[in-house]
């Protein structure tokens, strides 16, 4: 299915929280985060800046419309883009990919949250789920997102691929402490999915059956240990949804339902759209 022309009317403004929280960052500062507000990508860069407690400039940019001085800033036209102070000589630095992003924001400030480990064998852990996610449940997501029924494979088949998979990343989280998937605390492979985690809502909204995540009604007839990685699913699922820095990144929920859309009917025209329709890595 041939994408449709791009859509570039999404709406400029964030909504709810989030605006807020861009109205609280809108001054004129040397760190700057190019964003778009309905974009997971750029919340897992938003989140991890309100975590270190950074300040910045938010700029709200339309990635289907990208001006001259965005591209010269990052000719691949991706967000989050994240604009430096300059370095020596005022040479202009920056960067992009928002797991990239992440990381040289925690390595780089020593304020806040901590959100890769110090221990060697720990933080490879760490990197290797995050690895895990951006490979199978965020690539997962959008293939389940973009089906339709012209596809060479079924919805069925697609949503017991990710539950697989979800199911996987869950048998890894920690059973103690505070929800979080590691013992350390709150940290990268959290921010690394909760993006997606918070918009399974959109899957169930349009497609047929939904995720397929068993309800607390429905978990009594389940085997035991099925019924335990959904109950460690659901308190991973609270505690990131629950968190401060997290939910002053949302937009109002009806604002997702329209920019879903085009990914609902496989009609993006998103350089991460083209690629699941191609059968790509995610750009």
């Amino acid at each position: 299915m041939a994408p449709q022309q791009v859509d570039t009317t999404i709406s400029p403004f964030a909504t709810g929280p989030a605006l807020v929280l861009t109205k609280q960052h809108s001054a004129d500062h040397p760190l700057k985060l190019y964003a778009g507000w309905f974009c997971p990508f750029v919340q897992r860069a938003w989140i991890t800046l309100q975590e270190k407690e950074i300040d910045y400039q938010y700029i709200e940019i339309n990635p289907y419309h990208k001006s001259p001085e965005f591209l010269a800033l990052n000719p691949r036209g991706l967000i989050p883009t994240l604009v430096l102070p300059p370095g020596e000589e005022g040479k202009q630095r920056v960067l992009y990919e928002s797991v990239i992003v992440c990381e040289y924001l925690d390595e780089q400030y020593n304020s806040g949250t901590k959100l890769l480990p110090w221990d060697p064998y720990e933080r490879a852990r760490a990197r290797l789920w995050v690895n895990f996610v951006e490979k199978k449940l965020v690539a997962g997501w959008y293939r389940f997102m973009q089906h339709t029924p012209d596809k060479p494979y079924s919805l069925e088949g697609v949503r017991k691929e990710f539950l697989e998979n979800l199911r996987t990343f869950v048998r890894e989280m920690d059973e103690e402490g505070e929800g979080w998937f590691s013992e350390g605390g709150f940290g990268l492979v959290d921010v690394s999915f909760l993006p997606w985690a918070g918009r399974l809502w959109l899957i169930d909204h349009y497609k047929e059956g939904g995720v397929g995540i068993p309800k607390r009604e429905e978990r009594e007839g389940l085997e035991e240990g099925e019924r335990k990685v959904w109950e460690r699913w659901e308190r991973w699922y609270e505690a990131i949804m629950g968190r401060e820095t997290v939910k002053g990144t949302w937009s109002e929920r009806e604002e997702y339902i329209g920019v879903y859309k085009r990914y609902a009917e496989d009609q993006t025209g998103s350089e991460v759209g083209k690629a699941t329709r191609e059968g790509r890595a995610l750009p």
